[in-house]
């Protein structure tokens, strides 16, 4: 059996997909072209599969294994606004919380990783319209895991976060936006 007919990982496709967003980054590809092949990336089961989207691409550098650790004793991680997501992501928090807003955030991965280490506080998570969330590998010995309306597998072309870790006395709340009322 050739290489080409062996099952692909998750990793592999995630691979593949940023080295397609690369490659419209930088003109190569059309918004119509780049969503048809994320597509098929993002759903892939063999190698030939991925080679056959990618092949006819310059290959890119393989990412830096870009871990950013946030950590506070007693206080709250906020990230919101402009900020810059990486890949992963390790927040640990002793008797503080978490508030992380994805919305206006720049998101150059489609996966991103985010492992929380809560002893004593709450995590809140923002996700873009759109964008969805596995919380299966969190757990919370006392407090609740809620994810909303926000889908637990992947879309294509839509950013999807995997959230691991664990809380010992608080929760964690996946969410959208919260809509704006207005009245007249």
């Amino acid at each position: 059996m050739s290489d080409l007919h062996l099952r692909v990982s998750d990793e592999d496709r995630e691979r593949a997909t940023a080295q397609l967003q690369h490659a419209f980054a930088e003109g190569r590809l059309t918004p119509p072209e780049l969503d048809e092949r994320l597509g098929l990336a993002l759903t892939a089961r063999t190698y030939g599969d991925l080679l056959d989207l990618i092949s006819d691409l310059p290959a890119t550098q393989p990412p830096p294994d870009d871990l950013v650790e946030l950590e506070t004793k007693s206080d709250q991680v906020k990230r919101s606004g402009d900020w810059a997501v990486p890949r992963r992501l390790r927040v640990s928090s002793k008797y503080g919380g978490v508030d992380l807003d994805f919305t206006g955030a720049v998101i150059a991965h489609p996966v991103v990783e985010v492992e929380l280490v809560l002893d004593y506080g709450s995590a809140k998570i923002t996700l873009p319209v759109g964008a969805t969330a596995n919380v299966d590998g969190f757990r919370s010995d006392w407090g609740r895991v809620s994810t909303g309306d926000v889908p637990g597998r992947p879309q294509a072309g839509a950013l999807h976060v995997v959230i691991t870790g664990s809380a010992k006395y608080g929760g964690l709340s996946v969410r959208y936006p919260r809509r704006r009322r207005f009245t007249h």
